[in-house]
């Protein structure tokens, strides 16, 4: 008997109930259902719509219901429309009667609206542990390679020299940018839709503030208009996911490139890398490759579920329905890459040498700008000062520091008397280059140290 058979006299198409049906993912749902019916049967005994013994006895089929969903013991039937029917059809296999007064006051509008917040509500730490771990990875790479040298990029062209340390950092904080805003998204979740009815509220008195705090909601849901169809937390979810993919993308396009032999800054470790089935030498970054790939897919599930939700009216609509299988496969990618790319970055083996020959001294010319401020000239003087010292060091086909100081001269004489003196040559020592930028932020050493305790106390 379907829960809402009563008024239909002719069977439902066979392919319109499969098409109805969402047991195939809902199911994922069995344990917060269970958790929510015994709250609600205890809500309903203080209501005075249960009796105590009827409470008592909901209370133990529902307990052994719950035993068989975590033993893998459950028995599903082709006629369980979704996973609160079938926990209410077994329900009243064990119990009888009673079990039917389980659903007074109580519609599977707010019943599944509750059941999707518990999930995520459990789900959510799980994936703030994974986020963590990828981070601890990061600094523990930070503090492995904390005296190499790397040429950073912006437009993929060599811009100036920073620490291994730094760059591996700069990935770490938006990780944590991803968990507050998880964290935020968490705390909006816990608003109780369970009370709420189908659509109007319910008219037995229930206490929803107990009915919330039992069930770890911070509130009850103000609105059941509101409460039945709202799935913006579902959607910034999806966006928190979807920005975390990008994040994640963004590390391993860099990875992809430096693991290349074109970059060769690091090397993949055979645990973490693929071969060809037909090119003996290859070693690929499939698994980085793979982060990339399902950054679109997170982007996608969100986009979707947008689409889905723009046009609702108002309350519950069989669209939301679909809200489902995106949040579910969104966090089951995340709990899946997440460790992997964590044990690939620290077995990550660096080349130092590849990367200090990728420097050269052209790197330095904002600090050959610099010197010549030092020395009394306004920086957009020294600037154009120190490109044409470029652009004389490519002309003549030789390093920027192997100038001599005549030339250097030779340059500045337009610009009034400057002076250069031997001090000029140390500009183009590329350690020198990172100690300077000692600001908070900065790339120097100290400041490096310092943002590693930072984000081990923000861990």
């Amino acid at each position: 008997m379907k829960l809402w058979g009563g008024r239909f006299s002719g069977k439902m198409d066979p392919a319109a109930w499969d098409l109805n049906s969402s047991l195939a993912f809902d199911r994922r749902l069995a344990l917060q259902d269970v958790r929510g019916s015994l709250s609600w049967a205890q809500a309903l005994e203080q209501a005075g719509a249960l009796t105590e013994d009827e409470c008592a006895q909901i209370f133990t089929g529902l307990q052994a219901i719950l035993s068989e969903f975590e033993q893998g013991h459950f028995l599903f039937l082709e006629s369980d429309e979704d996973i609160h029917t079938a926990v209410e059809r077994r329900l009243g296999e064990l119990m009888g009667p009673v079990a039917g007064k389980l659903h007074t006051g109580r519609s599977r509008n707010d019943q599944v609206a509750t059941d999707l917040r518990l999930w995520v509500m459990d789900h959510l730490p799980l994936l703030d542990a994974a986020l963590a771990n990828l981070q601890a990875a990061l600094i523990e790479r930070a503090e492995a390679d904390f005296e190499l040298l790397m040429p950073g990029y912006t437009h993929l062209q060599r811009a100036q020299v920073i620490l291994l340390s730094h760059w591996w950092l700069s990935h770490f904080w938006p990780l944590q940018r991803d968990r507050q805003r998880l964290k935020q998204a968490l705390q909006r979740t816990a608003s109780l839709p369970l009370g709420c009815g189908a659509l109007a509220g319910t008219p037995y008195p229930i206490d929803r503030l107990a009915l919330a705090e039992a069930l770890s909601f911070s509130e009850p849901a103000s609105n059941s208009l509101d409460a039945v169809s709202e799935r913006d937390f579902v959607l910034e979810i999806l966006f928190c996911s979807a920005l975390v993919g990008v994040h994640l993308s963004k590390l391993a396009e860099a990875i992809v490139l430096f693991t290349s032999l074109e970059f060769g800054f690091l090397e993949l470790s055979d645990a973490y890398a693929t071969g060809s089935s037909l090119m003996p030498q290859k070693k690929n970054p499939d698994v980085f490759e793979l982060a990339r790939g399902k950054s679109g897919a997170l982007v996608g599930w969100l986009t979707g579920l947008l689409v889905t939700m723009k046009g609702l009216p108002s309350t519950y609509d069989k669209d939301l329905q679909e809200d489902k299988t995106p949040l579910f496969n969104a966090i089951d990618t995340l709990n899946t890459l997440l460790p992997v790319l964590a044990g690939a970055l620290r077995s990550l083996r660096v080349h130092p040498e590849r990367m200090r020959a990728a420097i050269d001294s052209t790197m330095m010319a904002t600090d050959l700008a610099d010197y010549l401020v030092e020395k009394g000239l306004p920086f957009r003087q020294a600037h154009a000062l120190a490109g044409q010292a470029v652009q004389l060091s490519l002309k003549q086909g030789k390093p920027l520091e192997s100038l001599t100081l005549e030339e250097f001269q030779a340059l500045g004489e337009e610009f009034g008397p400057i002076t250069f003196d031997a001090e000029v040559y140390q500009v183009f020592d590329p350690a020198r280059s990172a100690l300077r930028r000692s600001a908070i932020g900065g790339t120097a050493p100290q400041a490096v140290h310092e943002q590693i305790q930072q984000a081990k106390k923000a861990v």
